[in-house]
């Protein structure tokens, strides 16, 4: 579907409360739509004046009071979803806010599916699709990298990079479809080596912003880590350790653990989602046995497995436990309790395509543990910056991760002088490219993108 022209949107009004729900000094109510004005006039007794907060009393149908406070008026088009907008800023209590918000559709609103006003702002033009996801990650950012990130991209950061490969991308289009158009000229254009050069200077653009994306989707997403292994090798106090407060109980009772724990902490301002896990052995009973199983439906879904082993205990060997782990997910084998051996905490191994890295550690003392931060965050491709870093999600990724494939075709093709098959590879990659920003989406995508969205957003 490719975006609609400014100002055809959804003819209905929406209404809901732009606030958290509970108590609050303020709560707000957000209405847009075409019916805007004429909630207004019934609920406020007049229009504000447009761009002016207005102190007024909110009334009901009997035009007794129901609160007052502040009201804004935005006229369409320079509103936030393009269409008149009302924001009704009254005390913020659950009653209130119900029965504002109960008013309003009294009045001909209804009530604004999650993600409606973002989504309303991206079909009538005020936001791309980029721009629009940008202000869910603004409100989720869990740390100030992530809410700098999230701004950036909502300042068209990100899609002004996509836009300009994009240019570059038409450009090379056009001259191999010129070249494709006068087949009788006596000079071969796609034999011209700067055609090759363009498209692999596309593919160069295309892994730079394929990295700064990366770097984005991770002040996002983060990094999911399970802490797995034996009983009493230490799980528990390594996550305890790592998030500096006391989440798991710690016994020296094997299999005091039965479910799946979970934290998150920042590295950096990388979130890092923590999985504490029972401890991997034949369970002693079906509660026991029901965590073993949890445990390794969580290490199936981590980006990276910790194995824990306690560096103290001889009987403790990581051998079984990594061929126990299915393939093609990444590990590290820690060697925990070293206050009890004496070894040196930090890396003792690096990684090879045979064996994981090794890390010892004490969870109890906190050595070695600034390594493995690092060493997590080398795992990841973690590199934090403040400039020019913009939020990205796991669907950018692939879009783009799709636009190089192409383009590197379209090199292949060149390099063969297939001139139709080179264009219609760059083709592809604009279409790719241009599911980053909305120009071409589908129904279902934006669905999904805009229900994970917060009510009144």
């Amino acid at each position: 579907m490719s975006k609609p022209a400014e100002n055809t949107g959804p003819a209905d009004t929406i209404a809901a409360p732009a606030t958290p729900p509970g108590y609050g000094g303020v709560g707000i109510i957000r209405v847009s739509g075409p019916q805007t004005r004429t909630i207004a006039q019934a609920l406020l007794g007049r229009l504000p004046p447009p761009r002016h907060a207005a102190f007024v009393g909110f009334l009901d149908a009997q035009q007794a009071a129901i609160d007052q406070g502040l009201a804004l008026f935005f006229p369409a088009p320079h509103s936030f979803t393009g269409e008149d907008v009302l924001e009704l800023h009254g005390h913020g209590g659950p009653a209130v806010m119900n029965l504002l918000l109960k008013r309003a559709l009294e009045l001909g609103a209804r009530q604004a599916r999650p993600g409606e006003f973002s989504e309303r702002a991206f079909l009538n033009g005020k936001l791309d699709l980029a721009q629009a996801e940008a202000v869910a990650d603004l409100i989720a950012a869990a740390s100030e990298g992530a809410a700098r990130a999230a701004v950036r991209s909502l300042q068209g950061a990100f899609s002004r990079r996509v836009h300009a490969l994009v240019a570059a991308l038409i450009a090379l289009r056009i001259h191999i479809e010129a070249a494709i158009d006068f087949p009788e000229e006596e000079i071969d254009f796609l034999a011209d080596d700067s055609l090759r050069a363009r498209a692999q200077a596309l593919i160069d653009d295309s892994e730079q912003l394929l990295r700064a994306a990366r770097q984005g989707r991770l002040l996002h997403d983060g990094l999911t880590v399970v802490l797995a292994g034996p009983p009493n090798a230490g799980k528990s106090s390594l996550l305890n350790a790592l998030a500096q407060q006391d989440s798991a109980i710690v016994s020296p009772t094997p299999g005091t653990t039965r479910d799946v724990l979970r934290e998150q902490i920042l590295i950096d301002g990388m979130p890092l989602h923590v999985l504490d896990t029972a401890g991997l052995r034949e369970g002693s009973d079906d509660v026991e046995r029901e965590g073993v199983r949890r445990a390794r439906a969580a290490i199936q879904q981590a980006d990276h497995v910790l194995i824990i082993t306690d560096d103290s205990d001889p009987l403790c060997a990581a051998g079984d436990l990594l061929q126990q782990l299915p393939g093609g997910i990444p590990r590290t084998l820690l060697r925990n309790k070293i206050d009890k051996t004496g070894r040196a905490p930090g890396v003792t191994k690096t990684a090879t395509h045979a064996a994981p890295a090794e890390l010892a550690i004490s969870a109890a003392t906190g050595a070695g543990l600034d390594a493995l931060r690092a060493h997590l965050k080398d795992c990841a491709g973690f590199a934090p910056s403040e400039t020019g870093t913009f939020s990205a999600r796991r669907r950018h990724l692939e879009a783009i991760e799709r636009a190089r494939a192409y383009i590197n075709n379209s090199l292949v093709q060149l390099e063969h002088r297939h001139g139709e098959l080179a264009a219609e590879e760059l083709r592809q990659a604009h279409r790719a490219l241009d599911e980053i920003t909305g120009e071409v989406t589908s129904d279902d995508l934006l669905a999904r993108i805009f229900s994970s969205f917060c009510i009144g957003k």
